[in-house]
Order: C-alpha cells, then sequence, then structure tokens
C-alpha cells in the first residue's frame, strides 16, 4: 500500500507587517502594543495603537497567523514602512495525489478532518484582545483599566466607553462587597495593654449599623464640598425679637428651623438636590416631590438623622417644636425606625459645639448634605463700608456624578440668599 498523504501540502510562510499609509502620521509614538509573542491573530486585529499630537490610530493586520516575533514596543517612534512583527501564516500548495482507489476512500479522509479540525481551532480560537476605537482604549487608560478584561456590548464584543463605565462600576461594587466580606485585617504588632491600662468597652449599636451606611456613601459617591458664609445678621435680629402675641414673652426658635425653611425654598427651584440615584447605569433619577428634611441629632448612643417631614407646608414654630420632639425620641432611642429614612436633603449642624467649615458625608441614598457651623460676628466691606455682620459658616457636600461645581455654587448662592435679605421677615412664624 503506498503512503497516504494530506490532500493540502501546507508549510509555515513568513510575512513581514509593516505600518501602512497612516497620512500625516510621521515620526509618531506607539502608546500600545496589542499582540505578544506566540498569539495567534485573525485578519483585521488590531497590533499597535499610535498616537499624534492630533489623534489616536489602531494598526490592524492583513493576515492571520501567529505572531513569530515583535519588532517594536511601547514608547517607539514609527513612520509608513517600519516593520511591526514577522507573523507565521499557513500556505497551502499542492493537490492531492491519488495512489489508489482504497487510499483516496479511507485514510486521506481521515487526513482531510484532521487538519479542516485545525483550521478551524484556530479561526474559532477566543482572542485575549479586545476590539476597541482609540478613542475608548485612551479612555481605558486613563481609569487604568485593562481594556481586554472589559466585555464589549456592540458587535462582535467591540468596548464602548460605557462598557468600561459600566466596568469600573462593577469592579468597585465588588470590591466593596468584598471587603465586607473579608475585612482587611491588621494585626498589631503589640497589644494596647503592653504600654498601659485599658479598657475595653461595646461600641454603641446605633454607631455599629451607622457605619455600614457611611462607608457606602465614601466608597460610593464622589464627594465634593464647596465652602461659603452666608449673612443671617437679619434673620437673627428677627428670630430674637419674636414675642408671644397673648403674653408678650420672647419665643425662642432655634436658627435651624429658619435654615430648613432656607433649604425648603432652594430645593425648589434646584430639583437635582432633591433626588437619588438607585444605579447609575440605569441613566435614571428619582425626582422627590416631598421636602424631608434630615436632621443629624447627636446621642449619648451615637449619630442620627430623623425627618422632618413635608417641612414645605409648615410654619417656622411648628417646626421649632419638631426639631425639639424628634431629637428627644432619639436620646431616648424611641424613634421609629421609618422616620430614620426617606429623607430629601440632610443638614448637620456644629454650631451649638463650634467649628466653622467641614466636609459632611451624605447620607445615601441622598445626593446633598448641608454642613452648618458656628456663626460668628465679622468686619464685612458692604455697601462701601466696613460693618459688623453675623456670617455662618456653610459646607455643601455633593455628589459630583448628578450635581456640578457650577450647579453647586449657584444653590450655595440661592441658599445664602435665602437666609439673608430680609428672607426671614416673609416667612410666617
Amino acid at each position: 500500500m503506498a503512503t497516504s498523504q494530506c490532500p493540502l501540502n501546507y508549510k509555515m510562510k513568513e510575512i513581514n507587517i509593516k505600518v501602512p499609509n497612516i497620512g500625516d502620521f510621521t515620526d509618531v509614538e506607539v502608546i500600545e502594543v496589542l499582540v505578544n509573542e506566540g498569539q495567534d491573530i485573525l485578519k483585521n486585529d488590531p497590533l499597535i495603537t499610535i498616537e499624534s499630537d492630533k489623534s489616536s490610530v489602531e494598526i490592524p493586520s492583513n493576515f492571520e497567523g501567529k505572531v513569530k516575533s515583535l519588532k517594536l514596543k511601547v514608547g517607539d517612534k514609527v513612520s509608513e514602512g517600519d516593520l511591526i512583527l514577522i507573523l507565521e501564516s499557513l500556505s497551502s500548495e499542492g493537490k492531492i495525489k491519488e495512489e489508489t482507489k482504497i487510499e483516496k476512500q479511507s485514510e486521506p479522509i481521515v487526513e482531510i478532518k484532521q487538519a479542516t479540525e485545525q483550521i478551524s481551532i484556530s479561526e474559532k480560537k477566543i482572542k485575549n484582545i479586545s476590539s476597541a476605537s482609540p478613542k475608548a482604549r485612551k479612555f481605558a487608560r486613563e481609569l487604568g483599566v485593562n481594556i481586554n478584561q472589559v466585555l464589549g456590548s456592540e458587535k462582535d464584543g467591540r468596548v464602548i466607553e460605557d462598557d468600561i463605565k459600566k466596568f469600573v462600576s462593577s469592579k468597585t461594587a465588588n470590591n466593596y462587597q468584598a471587603k465586607e466580606i473579608k475585612p482587611t485585617k491588621i494585626k498589631n504588632e503589640y497589644e494596647h495593654a503592653d504600654f498601659g491600662k485599658v479598657e475595653i468597652k461595646d461600641i454603641p449599636r446605633v454607631k455599629k449599623l451607622a457605619s455600614t451606611y457611611l462607608i457606602n456613601s465614601w466608597t460610593t459617591i464622589p464627594h465634593v464640598t464647596n465652602h461659603d458664609e452666608a449673612d443671617i445678621t437679619e434673620m437673627e435680629s428677627f428670630r430674637t425679637s419674636l414675642k408671644d402675641v397673648y403674653t408678650g414673652e420672647k419665643i425662642k426658635i432655634t436658627p435651624l428651623a429658619f435654615i430648613i425653611k432656607a433649604l425648603v425654598a432652594s430645593l425648589k427651584k434646584f430639583p437635582s438636590f432633591n433626588s437619588s440615584i438607585d444605579e447609575i447605569e440605569s441613566g435614571k433619577m428619582t425626582l422627590k416631590k416631598y421636602y424631608h428634611i434630615g436632621i443629624a441629632v447627636d446621642t449619648p448612643n451615637g449619630l442620627m438623622v430623623p425627618k422632618i417631614r413635608d417641612a414645605n407646608n409648615k410654619k417656622i414654630s411648628l417646626i421649632g417644636k419638631e426639631l425639639k420632639q424628634v431629637s428627644e425620641l432619639c436620646r431616648n432611642l424611641k424613634i421609629d425606625k421609618k422616620e430614620l429614612f426617606g429623607g430629601s436633603m440632610t443638614i448637620t449642624s456644629l454650631g451649638g459645639i463650634g467649628g466653622s467649615f467641614f466636609t459632611p458625608i451624605i447620607n445615601y441614598p441622598e445626593v446633598a448634605i448641608l454642613g452648618i457651623g458656628r456663626s460668628e460676628k465679622k468686619q464685612v466691606f458692604l455697601n462701601g463700608k466696613f460693618q459688623i455682620r453675623t456670617m455662618l459658616p456653610i459646607s455643601l457636600s455633593y455628589d459630583h456624578r448628578i450635581i456640578d461645581g457650577a450647579e453647586a455654587a449657584r444653590f450655595n448662592n440661592d441658599l445664602k440668599e435665602n437666609l439673608g435679605n430680609n428672607f426671614a421677615y416673609k416667612l410666617a412664624v
């Protein structure tokens, strides 16, 4: 019996892949090498990305095969005709030699199948290089993302910027969950008791519960804080002059009640501050039509944030009474759990304790929080001369995903306008 042979004579052929005509691109930098030596590539697979002062361009392959050797690296300068890599490609020569009818009907069939399988495997081999535009690749580099790990949503798995954003969001969420499940524990080289007497106490339950929400807010919301001062001279003068119509006695209303009313007026004008974004990937935000203002209450057990419901429909005197009531309920741990949820925006005030500006953490799922410091009398240049004015430090932290800096500055200006300029006189007590 004659020796059988493959229907096609395959042999490896080396192909030089060079930089094609790329227009005005001359002596430009290689910013990415998208293949590795020994890697199988298909026709039109991207090989390198080059970048000039004007734009970035991917150079694709005109052939398929295996990368034998790379001739470029990141940082090299290239022009038209420069060698990128040497490719080993399968080429076919000759035809089937017929020896006998028996060979034609038996062994060659097996060999044909083997050759076909080999080619099929080569064509179907999963690529480890993602298809993406230079703009998307640049965006991924800026975020420190390996684009080959990103699942593309476009045709043939092509990666776009939205895919990269989703990838980053999912990684952040996964990392946060992983940290919660397996928190990193740093072991101290020495025990605290090695240096003197210590006392072990239980962390208050309220603080333990709050810690989860604080970590979530700080790690998932991009915080930005705007600091400013509001002139509340007229507001304070009006507040301290309030008297009961019947008894003539002074009415004591906390400044916080006035601030709540001023904040509601600003929320009406800037509805994005009275919103929530539960999932940024959905591209949807929830605009709230109610005005429930959260108040951070300092208690022996930890910080609690009850809500003043429908503050837009309440007089300042009623808001003042409710502030006392909810604060007392929180300190005695008698507040209904539901009253700690469903807010529009939160106010945290340190004015009664001291301090000026700080960075309050947003109370998720809200998108902003207002921090209030202690008011001070200051020399302010007003109407062409220096005057003694009562100035209130305000610190507005906001979610930069939904609120930009310009909008936050305008919000602060409106809030200052509401707190001053006789706004207090316009409000029913």
